[in-house]
């Protein structure tokens, strides 16, 4: 691999950005094969390791629509492969895994997820690849993570939303809960893997030191972004309801004249700029509407009020009225509407892939590197002797190299400029810190951050007690700026030239009102990379719309395959904000390789809607390519068969089954009494007999306490969980023995359990180095140390409420 002065992956400044990498992937699931996409779009040389017969996937249609036999390649998987080489190679046979190792020591990183102690159980372990080529780097993807008293334990994505208590949290008091539809989990850990796998490939060639095992587990990815630290913050507040009662966010999708439109209203003045959109100013007035909870409990009343108004108008009329009055709003988006959508089109999210049918692009833009064309999937065994057998620099696997002794650090020496608020912003600069930068955070005194107000609790200084501002901000420095002043703003630009990395996730709008734009961000340092990321882009007719993260789930799609079929789309709640954050990680990492080898800085466009599009994208690929709209369907899936919640023994006990292999099948029939039912063998037999599964399922469970049931079937080999809320998941014995959680002492809150990125690098943590900073509570340090700036001068800034540390509301 060639390098840089900075310790670069790259070749030559005008190729793809990382041309000069060699992937190996051996994944089976949609998350590991869209990690490995992640790299192939950014220019890497993917060859796809498949077994005889080929990648399952091949002939996979979420609709049963003819794909493989002789049809072609399944359109999902030509989407997920793009770009990639094919080799098919028998990991079961001796000759097969010696050949892989072979392979091994011409590429820089391994991408798998075929389950904890596979590879090694087949000779294939990070030892065993290092001892071929020390600077490799193994990226492994699994349920639960390497070690721990659960990792060998039967799991998939629907059974581990029940685990980290997202599921219980959805739907309707005393009612079946439901899970979120589609990949979401998955999408969501292949971004941590993704970033987090680029970070440990930039160490191993920056410092020379021997590559790192990357394990990464879905259930830690899931627990911060599917119930938003809710260990941490039952942790420190016991009163907090983290979960405890199901629900459905009320204003959210609402059925129009003509469809379905969806609302969020994370503040209180935007329920209020709700109620004057439906022409009921009174419902704002009435104290038991104030909260979320309250209109949950009176949902039918309030439900009745919104519906008089919203089915009466159209989508377009309604999302038009309530931009006016800056409430997000948006479009439910589907397979069959969203590449239709105006700001798509005009923005080219959508492009036609070879196979023919229509896919989003790669969701991020970087100024100095356009956009490619999308290559064709490969066909099944497409590399050739020669491809597989060159590489860049064959006579470093014998090169030795020191081994590293705790988790690279990709960005030390690298300052941040850190303007992002909310969640998907702030949580892409925290990883900047945990991979070692110095990421000071700007707020002002007169604007904090908003997500501190978030918490929903009544303390004194309740501004540090929110629960996303714990978690998404730990490592960093808070220094309060007001840029509305000319002497914050002086401050603020001064920073900016000391930085290598500049972040925001405003409307584009509010930064360029302040004079930050990427033209003067560049003109004060041309070296700087500016990441931008608003909700909608900045560009195109929703540009200047607010919108957060289930803004993004009811636009994109994914809300529409979250509940019951027959009722109203229910958002994800939340995710794509983690989503979102991580794709801007990779897409930054980029960025700084790119400047490696022109040293020039880049503008980097993450839009939250196109991470949301790319997890929603199988959506639209069935529509394009077969003319199926995939629907809603409760708690079945088209990736498992049977999949369900099942009441058990007692009030309110649930169990959770999703059989998404057919091996576990025959167990889980023996075990319910129903032996004869085996024959069943493929998921299509079990999909049409469903129903008389579910009665039998159902029948078996009720005679059972949840979690007695849900041992017996993790005993049998089938993927199984019990319904339990975020402040019970709390206790999860694999996060214990991971050592997932960092205690730290905060000042105000006092001892917090803060969740590690989800990822261990050589069985350790990226350590967080500091807890979450109180407002302000740098500003002196930064001032003089950094900026240089005198005791009066700081005087004189305090003086004028330039800095603080309360917000100026508070006094």
């Amino acid at each position: 691999m060639a390098e840089t002065a900075e310790g670069g992956l790259l070749g030559t400044p005008d190729g793809a950005v990382l041309d000069q990498v060699r992937v190996l992937e051996m994944t089976r699931t949609v998350g590991g094969a869209y990690t490995s996409k992640l790299f192939a779009d950014a220019g890497a040389e993917v060859i796809k390791i498949e077994p005889p017969g080929g990648d399952p996937l091949r002939s996979w249609s979420a609709s049963g629509s003819p794909a493989g036999d002789g049809a072609g390649d399944g359109a999902f998987f030509q989407f997920l492969n793009a770009g990639k080489r094919s080799a098919v190679i028998d990991l079961d046979d001796p000759e097969g895994r010696r050949r892989f190792l072979e392979l091994a020591t011409t590429v820089d990183l391994v991408v798998e997820d075929l389950g904890a102690g596979v590879v090694e159980s087949m000779g294939l372990g990070h030892a065993e690849l290092a001892e071929q080529n020390p600077a490799l780097v193994l990226l492994s993807i699994s349920p639960w993570g390497r070690g721990g008293p659960w990792d060998l334990r039967p799991a998939n994505e629907f059974t581990l939303q029940a685990w980290v208590g997202s599921t219980h949290s959805r739907g309707i008091p005393g009612e079946m809960p439901l899970g979120v539809g589609g990949k979401l989990g998955e999408f969501l850990t292949a971004a941590n893997a993704s970033a987090l796998g680029l970070a440990a490939l930039m160490a191993a060639r920056r410092d020379g030191t021997q590559g790192e095992h990357v394990d990464v587990s879905a259930y830690e990815a899931m627990t911060t972004s599917f119930i938003v630290y809710a260990h941490l913050y039952a942790a420190y507040a016991s009163d907090a309801r983290t979960g405890a009662t199901r629900s459905i966010e009320i204003p959210s999708v609402e059925p129009a004249k003509d469809g379905w439109v969806g609302f969020c209203t994370i503040t209180g003045q935007q329920f209020k700029d709700f109620c004057v959109v439906i022409d009921d100013p009174e419902m704002a007035d009435d104290p038991k509407l104030a909260s979320g909870d309250g209109r949950m409990d009176h949902r039918n009343d309030v439900w009745a009020r919104i519906a008089r108004y919203t089915q009466a108008h159209t989508v377009d009329e309604i999302v038009e009225k309530a931009t006016l009055l800056r409430v997000p709003v948006a479009p439910i988006g589907d397979g069959s509407r969203v590449a239709q959508i105006d700001h798509f089109a005009e923005r080219g999210v959508y492009v036609e892939n070879p196979g023919r049918f229509t896919q989003p692009r790669v969701p991020y833009l970087l100024s100095a590197r356009p956009a490619r064309p999308v290559p064709p999937a490969p066909a099944l065994d497409d590399a050739d002797d020669e491809l597989l057998g060159t590489h860049g620099d064959t006579n470093r696997a014998s090169s030795p190299l020191p081994a590293r002794t705790e988790p690279s650090l990709p960005l030390a020496g690298l300052r941040v400029c850190d303007l992002a608020t909310f969640w998907a912003g702030p949580v892409a600069s925290c990883l900047f810190s945990a991979l070692g930068a110095d990421v000071i955070k700007v707020e002002s005194i007169q604007r904090p951050d908003g997500m501190r107000f978030a918490s929903g609790l009544q303390r004194d200084e309740l501004w540090e007690w929110s629960p996303v501002t714990h978690g998404a901000n730990t490592g960093k420095r808070s220094v309060t700026l007001d840029l509305s002043s000319d002497g914050g703003l002086a401050q603020v630009k001064r920073l900016v030239e000391m930085s290598d990395i500049v972040i925001e996730n405003y409307s584009p709008r509010v930064v360029e009102n302040f004079g930050l734009d990427w033209d003067e961000v560049h003109r004060l340092n041309p070296d700087a990379i500016m990441v931008r990321m608003p909700a909608f882009g900045l560009t195109g007719p929703w540009r200047d719309r607010t919108g957060f993260a289930m803004t993004i789930e009811q636009a994109s799609g994914l809300a529409f395959l979250t509940g019951d079929p027959d009722g109203r789309p229910l958002v994800p709640r939340g995710m794509c904000d983690q989503l979102g954050g991580m794709h801007a990680v990779f897409a930054t990492l980029l960025a700084l390789e790119h400047r490696a080898q022109t040293g020039e800085g880049l503008l980097v466009e993450v839009p939250l809607i196109e991470a949301g599009l790319n997890a929603a994208a199988e959506q639209v690929i069935e529509w394009t390519a077969y003319g199926q709209l995939l629907q809603r369907q409760g708690n079945r899936s088209p990736y498992a068969a049977p999949q369900g919640i099942y009441a058990a023994a007692g009030e309110d006990q649930w169990v959770v089954v999703s059989v998404d292999e057919d091996s576990q099948w025959p167990p889980l029939a023996a075990l319910i009494g129903q032996d004869d039912w085996a024959g069943w063998a493929s998921r299509d037999e079990r999909h049409a007999n469903h129903d008389e599964i579910d009665a039998a399922i159902g029948g078996w469970a009720a005679r059972r306490e949840r979690d007695a049931a849900v041992d017996e079937l993790l005993a049998a080999g089938v993927p199984a969980a019990p319904v339990i809320t975020g402040r019970e998941s709390i206790d999860n014995p694999q996060l214990a023995s991971r050592g997932h959680q960092q205690w730290m002492d905060h000042v105000v809150v006092g001892a917090v359990p803060y969740p590690s990125f989800p990822a261990r690098f050589n069985g350790q943590y990226h350590r967080l180095g500091r807890p979450a900073p109180t407002l302000g509570e740098h500003n002196e340090e930064i001032l003089s140390d950094v900026l240089g700036l005198d005791e009066a001068e700081i005087a004189r800034l305090a003086e004028t409420k330039v800095i603080g540390t309360r917000p100026a509301l508070w006094g």
